[in-house]
């Protein structure tokens, strides 16, 4: 498998999730190491290590499709948390749905909204 390929941190198209752990997610015959966005245009490099890094600025291409999107599904890592009042209230602003969960079930529940074709994105940090 082809270490990350994503030109310019970017992978167009819509792709499943295929695996994720060890630092990184599989997805498209690649790997990626860290966290990644998963938008309707295409899969992107992500700079978040941890929910504290889940800003409006860190979401700025998610807020920048937001016309596509129905539900962004936001995996926070290992552990459960809550994102900032004041990132979910803008989100919302925009006319999006937020669920945040673990990465793990982030990435299974995305490969299920994508198989029946939803408009869905996802913002992943990756875990170990």
């Amino acid at each position: 498998m082809a270490e990350s390929r994503l030109h310019d941190g970017y992978l167009p198209g819509r792709h499943q999730i295929d695996a994720y752990g060890n630092g990184g997610f599989r997805f498209a015959d690649m790997s990626h190491r860290g966290s990644i966005l998963v938008l309707p245009s295409g899969i992107r490099a992500w700079e978040a290590t941890q929910p504290a890094d889940i800003t409006l600025r860190s979401l700025e291409p998610v807020l920048a499709e937001a016309a596509a999107i129905e539900l962004l599904l936001v995996g926070v890592g290992k552990d459960l948390v809550r994102l900032s009042p004041g990132v979910v209230e803008r989100l919302r602003g925009s006319g999006l749905r937020i669920e945040a969960m673990q990465t793990g079930a982030a990435a299974r529940t995305l490969n299920v909204l994508l198989n029946e074709n939803r408009r869905v994105a996802a913002a992943l940090i990756a875990v170990e």
